[in-house]
């Protein structure tokens, strides 16, 4: 590489990114929105000893309370098994590299990196807005999926309880829901969900990237360890809680080689369906995940961009509906072949069967509604009112 002149200075090449201890992503790379561009250069300068110093401290995680303005989302994805979905937070400070919810903070002006495990938005209204929805004459009830886009059980919630206070407004509606984390704060709300699965209400799905605890400190840096996950498969099971596992994503040569193994260890835990995703590395993600491997794994990074770009048709990422999830190509196909023969061989019920199997029929009104437009502004107008 060539040295760059710039303003007179000499443009030193990049040194190698270092990981952060408790983070996944190793920089803070800009979102695709930014309009301005920023690059990093050696001035030749030392750094004063005390920045020095706060270069090394990992960042910190700093948690925003927002009002939310609506809090179901809808989508028509042909190739998910669920319609409607509930995120209490924005940002997940699991840090998982490969999140592919991480463009989103693009969207607030944040880095889809570090800003994305750090910079969080708590909806501190989910629950209120959650119950104005039911209410709704017109609201249709389906199966909700509940915290998939980012952890709901990700460690703010045992400060904003948003999650538990959802699923409080749910169990009294009947209202049937689905699950997905990688934390063991689930079992905090056995008290909820098990009653719910016990008329079809609730199921739940625990997702095991690897069993290599070692691995899992880079990849997911703040979620629950391996072992932790399977404790929670089991309690779960034992609560009566129908449990699935979740092999999400499979990164060939890095997570792809325990396929086998994380399905019998779930199976041993009690867990009864399988469900898989190859990575997806959408926007931001790639470049991030190519920071990753670079980080962590620079003897094989090569080696694992060329068979995901073997999966995907060439590319890092192809977001067509269908081959999204699972890729295509020889190695795609036989990477669903091991799934497959895993699940009967296991003895799962496959996948997603039980959340398409909960029972809709027993939904009923919230007992309280809370007040909406005029009666919303008067309520509000008083008390500030009797503030003065």
């Amino acid at each position: 590489m060539h040295d760059h002149e710039f303003e007179g200075q000499v443009m030193l090449p990049p040194q190698s990114l270092k990981a952060k201890k408790g983070r996944g992503a190793v920089s803070n790379m800009q979102g695709r929105y930014e309009l301005q561009a920023r690059e990093a250069f050696d001035d030749g300068w030392a750094p004063e000893p005390d920045d020095a110093e706060a270069e090394l401290l990992p960042p910190r995680t700093i948690v925003t309370a927002e009002t939310a303005k609506t809090i179901l989302t809808r989508n028509q994805s042909p190739d998910i098994p669920f319609n409607v979905s509930l995120n209490p937070y924005r940002g997940c400070e699991h840090g998982c590299i490969y999140c592919f919810a991480r463009p989103s903070h693009s969207y607030l002006g944040l880095s889809p990196g570090l800003d994305f495990e750090t910079r969080l938005f708590a909806k501190v209204n989910a629950p209120e807005l959650l119950r104005a929805e039911l209410s709704k004459p017109g609201y249709a009830v389906e199966s909700l999926a509940l915290g998939v886009n980012t952890d709901a059980y990700q460690p703010c919630e045992r400060e904003y309880q948003l999650t538990r206070r959802v699923l409080q407004v749910l169990a009294e509606c009947n209202h049937p829901v689905g699950l997905i984390t990688k934390s063991s704060l689930i079992e905090r709300d056995i008290d909820i969900l098990a009653p719910m699965a016990a008329r079809n209400l609730a199921a739940a799905s625990i997702t095991i990237t690897t069993l290599d605890s070692k691995i899992a400190r880079t990849l997911e840096p703040r979620a629950a360890a391996p072992a932790r996950r399977l404790r929670t498969i089991e309690t779960l099971a034992k609560a009566g809680i129908p449990v699935g596992v979740s092999i999400a994503p499979i990164i060939p040569f890095v997570t792809e080689p325990d396929i086998e193994k994380i399905m019998c260890a779930a199976r041993d835990a009690g867990a009864v369906m399988a469900t898989y995703v190859v990575l997806r590395l959408p926007w931001e993600v790639s470049p991030l995940f190519k920071e990753w491997l670079e980080a962590h794994f620079p003897d094989r990074a090569e080696r694992v961009m060329n068979r995901v770009r073997d999966m995907r048709g060439g590319k890092d990422y192809e977001a067509e509906f269908g081959s999204r999830m699972r890729g295509e190509g020889v190695w795609a196909d036989l990477i669903q072949q091991r799934i497959e023969k895993g699940i009967t061989r296991f003895g799962f019920h496959g996948r997603h069967s039980k959340f398409r199997s909960l029972d809709c029929s027993q939904f009923k009104r919230p007992d309280y509604i809370p007040p909406s437009g005029a009666r919303a502004r008067a309520a509000a107008q008083a008390g500030q009112l009797d503030l003065f």
